[in-house]
């Protein structure tokens, strides 16, 4: 099993629900609800995370 290291967004608030993101291994960014730390990760590629950050920036 890969050794994730997740972080929390700089935009979550550190009381509330948020997403973590691991973008530590090179070809796997893994993604989780903070809430349940040692539930599902879902894993993209870097270039889907990249395009899926790309989208919601032009959203904004």
């Amino acid at each position: 099993m890969p050794q994730f290291i997740f972080r929390k967004s700089s935009y979550s608030d550190h009381d509330h629900e948020c997403v973590e993101v691991a973008s530590n291994l090179p070809h796997t960014v893994a993604i989780r609800d903070s809430k349940r730390p040692h539930g599902p990760a879902l894993r993209v590629s870097p270039n889907a995370w990249a395009a899926l950050l790309s989208s919601l920036r032009t959203e904004q």
